[in-house]
């Protein structure tokens, strides 16, 4: 378990294991989340990445009646 310590100016850094497992880069963008007790970082992945994402996804639902 990785173990960080918050900086006088409220700073922490990612451990290097981490950051490789991730493949974070310097520059990117993460989202700071608080959940119930804890803080979550969320990557946020430029639009263009997600492209095709969905592809593959079955759409043959049945759809109600107003909606056809």
């Amino acid at each position: 378990m990785n173990t960080v310590t918050v900086s006088p100016k409220f700073q922490v850094v990612i451990p290097q294991a981490i950051r490789e497992e991730l493949s974070l880069k310097p520059g990117e963008k993460l989202r700071v989340i608080r959940y119930d007790n804890r803080v979550e970082l969320i990557r946020i992945q430029p639009i263009k990445e997600l492209r095709g994402f969905l592809r593959g996804m079955n759409t043959t639902i049945e759809r109600e009646d107003d909606r056809l």
